[in-house]
């Protein structure tokens, strides 16, 4: 199962443009709402730019159960305060702590690399992130460019770079075949 942490304030596009890709692609996505409030139950997150979503769970339904054994990834988008909000998270922390146990693969877009590099997830990988976050990046190789892989870590440059985001995504998951397949079906390969 692929986790992603809608936080109040995200960019939507980086958000919702590599859901859609991942469900395209038949890949399990569940969202989960992160407020400024841990005690906030809603499932309605509202991106950085007003537009409003559902979550598919709560912050508070998350928190109370451990971290799900079938995680295979975790996403975080960026804008902001959605990343800022992302990176005060105890529940985040817990995922991305099981994600790094495991190996499975960890994500972030725009600012939201920064909460891997504070917690040294990006120690020796190349990265990316959105203008000015770079010093957050502790420990890592920062490169000039779209998204980068590294390992079980991808990381993406921001709103510009979320379909090439997913793409590498779907690539981790399923390989570069159902990467193109998609890409295709949505016409990206004539952009």
């Amino acid at each position: 199962m692929i986790y992603v942490f809608l936080a109040d304030g995200f960019e939507e596009i980086e958000a919702l443009c590599p859901i859609d890709m991942l469900r395209r692609a038949g890949l399990d996505v569940t969202t989960i709402a992160v407020h400024p409030d841990p005690q906030n139950a809603e499932r309605l997150v509202t991106g950085s730019h007003g537009i409003g979503v559902m979550a598919d769970r709560s912050y508070t339904e998350m928190s109370a159960q451990p971290v799900p054994a079938d995680l295979e990834m975790v996403i975080l988008p960026g804008g902001m305060p959605g990343a800022k909000h992302l990176d005060g998270s105890a529940l985040v922390d817990r995922y991305l702590k099981s994600a790094d146990t495991k190996g499975a693969y960890m994500a972030a877009i725009c600012a939201a690399p920064m909460v891997l590099g504070r917690r040294g997830y990006l120690k020796g990988k190349k990265a990316v992130c959105y203008p000015g976050f770079e010093e957050y990046l502790t420990g890592a190789e920062v490169q000039d460019c779209a998204v980068a892989v590294d390992g079980n870590v991808v990381t993406g440059c921001g709103m510009g770079a979320a379909m090439a985001f997913g793409g590498a995504l779907i690539r981790m998951m399923k390989g570069a075949e159902k990467e193109e397949a998609i890409l295709s079906a949505i016409l990206a390969d004539r952009v």
